[in-house]
């Protein structure tokens, strides 16, 4: 049914839209997923336009145009702001905006932090505070979202959006025209799922005008869900072939520890000391297989996008309960607790395959820091990447897939040591040509014999003339636990 005139207006009308911004770290998709849920139930409470974008897809500039924003932010490092809202931070900053540049607004801050960090959620509080500052007005007091909860995030996030919307609605009734529908179990009400799933032979592809021109699939791409969505980066600026793989702790220890080198043979790499290397990690193929046979799909079909619900009533009735207040517990431990991947959660609700398109979204970047130096490898770039396991409260073994990726890799076809190494690198090639300030180097681990990892390169750098030697000012002191301070602080000569 087309939508009346008036509808049309409201939404039409910054009055009648409420933007909902989110900022994330890169490889982080929980910010995208909780701002997504904002959306969606801002959709269910009948709001005319519901905007979920990412904060650097947003021009700051533009804020006081908008009426309602609700800002999902995550916080990283020592309480810095994540990569995506540092220009937007950085804008509304600026010393020219006074304090009635964001009059007329309606704000709402919610907080994705862990509490066992002293400066928790301090990005969140430090823009609500900035933005009370600029002249908005708060729908209501920030919230904090707290990963130690019983319940994730959820605990804290589920009485907050029932209270933003109540709020919403007694400022602006037409904004949440059906504001009671927003905590109704009933699934139906979600609306009309954003993805279909349609199946085209190999020799279907090139007679489709959509499929057969990249630009209309990526343009496509753009107007799905913040967390599906499809970033166009470009091609990565290097393609590099693992050419070392080792091993660094012991086998047996309990830690799986690697030194990777990767090498483009024909081009010199440009970075620094100190840089990281973002790598896109490769699915699983036997998760992938399994994927293809739990969802009943053709690996030789070419999928475009649409979907629907559960079809299963026993299945309708779990989600349901999962979706409820009263299951949110067993909600955080069915899914985060033990880390379910979306394989698994297609085994369970077989039925849901189609609409789990929707909802999942694409593989992330991650960031590893390089631990070599340009001077001394100008062609290759050395990563220290421990080897992400662990195991769940029901005794279900999890691997991280970027590192397991990576060792798995054949050659030739994130430790804290990592920038330290390659800045001892970098200066030992610097020594040989100008005098150097003295390096001073403090590392203490675990165990001597599992942990001490590049010991032949840090005891090859303390020696004769290395930059780490007392000749040249410098040191490399070691602890180990259960060795007392003073005998375990040593220089090593």
């Amino acid at each position: 049914m087309a939508p009346s005139s008036a509808e049309a207006d409201s939404a039409m009308s910054p009055s009648g839209r409420l933007l909902v911004l989110y900022a994330s770290q890169t490889g982080n998709a929980m910010d995208a997923a909780e701002a997504e849920r904002v959306g969606r139930e801002a959709e269910r409470g009948g709001c005319p336009a519901v905007d979920v974008l990412s904060m650097d897809s947003f021009d700051p500039s533009r804020l006081p145009s908008e009426r309602f924003v609700v800002f999902v932010v995550s916080t990283t490092g020592q309480g810095d702001p994540p990569d995506s809202m540092k220009g937007f931070w950085r804008y509304l900053l600026r010393k020219d905006l006074d304090r009635q540049w964001l009059e007329g607004i309606h704000h709402a801050v919610f907080g994705l932090w862990d509490s066992g960090y002293q400066k928790y959620n301090f990005a969140a509080k430090k823009l609500d505070r900035r933005l009370l500052h600029l002249g908005a007005e708060p729908v209501l007091e920030i919230g904090l979202g707290d990963d130690q909860h019983p319940s994730g995030y959820e605990g804290a996030l589920d009485p907050w959006l029932l209270s933003l919307w109540k709020s919403l609605n007694e400022i602006n009734p037409s904004l949440l025209p059906r504001v009671s529908d927003i905590n109704d179990s009933n699934l139906s009400i979600l609306g009309d799922p954003k993805i279909h799933v349609i199946y085209y032979s190999s020799n279907e592809v090139s007679q489709d005008p959509i499929l057969s021109d990249p630009s209309k699939i990526i343009s496509s791409a753009r107007s799905m869900p913040p967390a599906l969505r499809f970033h166009a980066d470009g091609e990565p600026p290097y393609m590099l072939q693992m050419v070392k793989s080792q091993r660094l702790t012991k086998e047996g220890s309990d830690r799986d520890v690697r030194h990777f080198e990767l090498e483009d043979p024909s081009l010199a790499i440009n970075y620094k000391i100190g840089d990281a290397l973002e790598i896109l990690p490769s699915q699983n193929p036997s998760a992938v297989d399994a994927f293809i046979e739990c969802c009943n799909l053709d690996p030789d079909c070419y999928i475009t996008v649409m979907g629907f619900f559960a079809t299963s009533e026993r299945e309708k009735e779990r989600l349901q309960y999962f979706a409820s207040p009263e299951g949110r517990d067993h909600l955080y431990q069915y899914n985060q607790k033990e880390s379910r991947t979306v394989l698994e959660v297609l085994e369970d609700f077989p039925s849901v395959h189609e609409w789990l398109v929707q909802l999942t979204p694409p593989l992330k970047k991650r960031a590893f820091s390089i631990s070599s130096s340009p001077l001394v490898h100008p062609n290759q770039i050395h990563l220290t990447v421990s080897i992400v396991a662990w195991v769940t409260p029901y005794k279900r073994t999890r691997h991280g897939l970027c590192s397991t990726w990576l060792a798995g890799l054949n050659p030739n076809k994130g430790t804290g040591r990592a920038p330290l190494r390659a800045f001892v690198e970098e200066r030992a090639a610097q020594a040989a040509a100008e005098p150097t300030a003295p390096v001073l180097f403090f590392f203490g681990c675990r165990n001597q014999d599992n942990d001490f990892l590049y010991k032949d390169f840090w005891l090859t750098h303390a020696q004769d003339e290395g930059v780490l030697s007392s000749k040249k000012g410098g040191g490399l002191f070691v602890a180990f636990p259960g060795i007392s301070l003073k005998r375990s602080m040593c220089n090593i000569r």
